[in-house]
């Protein structure tokens, strides 16, 4: 019988020798006929501990090499989307001028005027005069 051989995401690389890879399918649903995904987490082995989270690989059944590990990852078919950026100078992102305080910046706001009724009247005097 020929091993199976599935296609899936790497969701974690953080076990030593082990990826653990998300395989979605897509299936119609019974009673509404709606197609849904559905996945499934397989733990697969890594020798050289060579794939990282993201990548798209394709893995292969294979005789139990531990409780969980029943899988391999065969090749790469995509990289991670999104890769870690290293910063050279982190100084240069931060602000020379120092933040405000929330203390200061309730006294550069200008204080509101009152909008009662008696206050109308005196501006409404004012006006006339």
């Amino acid at each position: 019988m020929p091993k199976r051989v599935l296609t899936g995401t790497v969701v974690s690389d953080k076990a030593d020798k082990t990826v653990v890879v998300r395989v979605e399918r897509r299936v119609k649903h019974p009673l509404y006929g709606k197609i849904i995904r559905l996945s499934k987490k397989y733990h697969a082995h890594d020798e050289a501990n060579a794939y990282k989270s993201g990548e798209q690989v394709r893995i292969e059944e294979c005789s139990p090499i531990s409780k969980l590990k029943t899988w391999t990852v065969i090749d790469r078919i995509g990289v991670a989307k999104a890769q870690a950026v290293e910063i050279a100078d982190p100084e240069a992102l931060q602000p020379d001028a120092e933040p405000k305080k929330p203390a200061e910046e309730k006294a550069e706001k200008p204080a509101k005027a009152k909008t009662t009724k008696k206050a109308k009247a005196e501006d409404v005097a004012e006006a006339d005069a």
